[in-house]
């Protein structure tokens, strides 16, 4: 039963998030996507404070233990995102390097291959992280039924503004939506994998239960507070303000409710 609800929570928010990405990125819905970002910075924060991070310190690990791993988890996201940054500059700085050094012609050549390279890192990339968002949700439903639902949810929202960003490194290097969006929900099935591997894992390894706990916390608190309130923080009307933090509630209220459901069936 644990196995088939890990299976089902991650297909759902590994290609749920992916497609409803699609939706915001190519449809009409595209000039909500900052109420988008609104609501996931509230459904994470809610999962990680109301329900993770409680789950985890009501088990028999010191909570100085916890904090440490939290803390680790948050240094460890800020390194990955440190990478991710040198990364694209150095390939910024190799791109001018071409350009400096070349004919029109072979600069086309070299930007087009760099295009096809650059789309394949992202969903090599891509797939790493959707692997990692499996075993929290592995994790999460291991504790409890209720938990892998909201952490489901949760990762399935703070994934949607990273898969759009995804679509459209895809869509510059080809003008094939269709071919864009089967390779991202490709990248994003493997959250599925993640979940068989954190099921075997999380099985073999039931003491550890409250750290996988904390580092999914440590994951969303740090991809609310870095990447989504940030892209929030901006001088808007008094409408637009209360539209943000209505948004924000929203989240916190939907992952509240949803909780309750699921610990009620």
């Amino acid at each position: 039963m644990i196995l088939i609800a890990i299976v089902t929570g991650t297909l759902l928010a590994g290609i749920g998030s992916v497609w409803l990405a699609a939706l915001l990125s190519f449809g009409v819905l595209a000039r909500y996507t900052q109420h988008m970002l609104s609501l996931a910075a509230g459904a994470l924060l809610a999962t990680a404070f109301m329900h993770l991070l409680p789950e985890a310190f009501e088990s028999q690990v010191g909570a100085h233990d916890l904090f440490v791993t939290l803390l680790i988890g948050l240094v460890f996201f800020f390194l990955l995102d440190k990478a991710e940054l040198w990364h694209h500059g150095h390939e910024h700085h190799h791109a001018h390097e071409q350009h400096d050094h070349h004919d029109h012609h072979d600069h086309n050549h070299h930007e087009g291959h760099n295009a096809k390279a650059g789309t394949w890192a992202v969903l090599t990339g891509d797939s790493v992280h959707c692997f990692g968002d499996g075993v929290l949700i592995a994790s999460a439903f291991m504790a409890d039924i209720r938990l892998g639902v909201i952490a489901s949810m949760a990762v399935l929202a703070h994934e949607v503004p990273h898969h759009m960003g995804d679509l459209m490194v895809l869509r510059s290097a080809t003008s094939n939506r269709r071919a864009a969006l089967i390779k991202v929900s490709l990248a994003g099935a493997v959250t599925a994998l993640g979940g068989l591997v954190g099921f075997w894992l999380v099985e073999q390894l039931q003491d550890y239960l409250p750290y996988f706990l904390v580092v999914a916390s440590s994951s969303f608190v740090y991809v609310a507070l870095a990447d989504l309130i940030p892209q929030l923080q901006k001088r808007l009307s008094a409408r637009e303000t209360a539209a943000q933090i209505g948004w924000l509630l929203v989240g916190i209220a939907l992952v509240t409710w949803v909780s309750g459901l699921a610990h009620g069936h």
